[in-house]
């Protein structure tokens, strides 16, 4: 398979097949779930960190793509319309959650620097973002991964620009504090 080849929501969509799903077309609403499912479900787990919440958004997006699929007029590429559609749909799960959450991401954020993880504990990139809220976590993911503007994110998440740029500097800090070994590094760079 050429490199050059699109994935995720990048892939193009056959024109003849998105004619086809507006007026109905079973096979091609399959279709375009079968292109773009996968894509929907990882920015969802990314952000959310529960297969079944992701799953969850995944169905929800495409009930959604049903009903709004005539009102599609193609100023994007249809994967870009979807992707927006999947970070809202995760976006709109995290704010019901809400009040699931005891600490607000900033007060939640101040706490992780004091906790000292395990020194067996292996630490990788998704294990460190993990440890974020989730609010923090889709901060930094769509903005870090999936390139949304700070105006973006704050008119998402119903939030100040400020609000977006102060989360996704306190979470990098938090998450580059975290790393393992950053603490013999440092003491390293004092001794010298």
């Amino acid at each position: 398979m050429p490199n050059d080849i699109a994935s995720g929501f990048a892939q193009i969509l056959d024109p003849e097949i998105l004619s086809r799903a507006r007026r109905g077309d079973r096979k091609a609403h399959d279709a375009i779930y079968q292109r773009y499912g996968r894509a929907c479900y990882t920015l969802a787990m990314r952000i959310l960190g529960q297969p079944a919440a992701a799953e969850d958004v995944v169905q929800e997006v495409f009930l959604r793509v049903l009903d709004r699929l005539a009102g599609f007029r193609g100023d994007a590429p249809f994967g870009a319309w979807l992707k927006r559609m999947t970070a809202n749909a995760t976006i709109d799960v995290l704010r019901s959650a809400r009040h699931l959450q005891p600490l607000e991401d900033e007060v939640w954020l101040d706490s992780l620097g004091h906790s000292q993880p395990a020194v067996e504990q292996s630490v990788d990139a998704w294990s460190l973002l993990m440890r974020l809220t989730p609010r923090a976590r889709a901060v930094v993911l769509l903005h870090e991964l999936e390139g949304y503007t700070h105006l973006e994110l704050a008119q998402m998440f119903g939030q100040s620009e400020s609000y977006s740029k102060s989360l996704l500097a306190r979470s990098l800090q938090k998450l580059q504090d975290a790393r393992p070994g950053r603490d013999a590094a440092v003491e390293v760079e004092n001794e010298h």
